[in-house]
């Protein structure tokens, strides 16, 4: 299988670092092929801008999406954005690493997003959800938070982790990939903020990566999070009033 993982952390030293290394070992030991998109490392422009495309489509007026479009179609796409499609064309398993500040992805992730998510390229009206370009493959988002678990939890401080990844899974399954349930990592606390002993918590960050080389090795068997698509939704984008996920009283 080929595997890209997009990592996203300014520290080469981090956790977060620490996890890319055991996917990699990990899914190298089994016989899989793995690219690296080391954001930071590359320094990714995550800003667009028009300035991306000296050769406009429209030189009175930026708009993304229409540069995105036309310099998708004649092949002029800036490079850095270019590497980052051939990649993702190629993976069959996409791992995104990263940490979660103020409730989302680093400003970084998100941009990769803006400017690689091209339209006209990796979707458009009539090519997202379950007919996105991507669908039939793989994407994993493995995240680790400052905070403990418990204060994600449906009514805990740091808000209800899976309403925080939302977004995030939904704008891979716009796509087209099947998004699988994310690869969570709690209580990686920095900056001076303690929840444990040090000892406590270096024997939690070891048993953390284990944790994770052990997932990998069974990724084959999970199933993706379940989405709605087409066919479930209305002309107005709804979901249909006889679907089963419709509450009834």
């Amino acid at each position: 299988m080929q595997v890209l993982i997009v990592h996203c952390h300014p520290e080469p030293h981090s956790f977060n670092a620490a996890l890319t290394d055991v996917a990699i070992e990990t899914l190298e030991r089994a016989g899989h092929r793995i690219e690296v998109s080391d954001l930071y490392a590359q320094h990714f422009d995550p800003v667009e801008r028009a300035t991306h495309y000296p050769a406009r489509a429209d030189g009175g007026y930026f708009s993304a999406l229409t540069e995105q479009r036309y310099h998708h179609d004649s092949g002029t796409l800036p490079t850095d954005v270019q590497r980052e499609i051939d990649r993702l064309w190629r993976a069959e398993l996409v791992i995104l690493q990263f940490p979660l500040w103020w409730h989302a992805q680093p400003a970084m992730l998100k941009g990769w997003f803006d400017r690689v998510f091209v339209y006209g390229g990796l979707y458009s009206g009539n090519r997202r959800f379950d007919r996105g370009p991507l669908k039939g493959r793989r994407a994993l988002c493995s995240v680790t938070t400052g905070a403990p678990a418990a204060t994600f939890s449906r009514f805990g401080r740091s808000a209800d982790i899976t309403t925080l990844l939302w977004p995030i899974h939904c704008s891979l399954y716009y796509v087209g990939f099947d998004v699988l349930a994310p690869q969570l990592t709690y209580g990686v606390q920095g900056g001076g903020l303690s929840y444990q002993a040090e000892a406590s918590f270096r024997r939690q960050l070891e048993a953390d990566k284990a944790r994770w080389a052990g997932r990998l090795e069974g990724l084959d068997d999970e199933t993706p999070i379940p989405f709605t698509g087409w066919a479930d939704w209305d002309d107005d984008g709804i979901l249909r009033e006889t679907h089963p996920l419709r509450w009834r009283p």
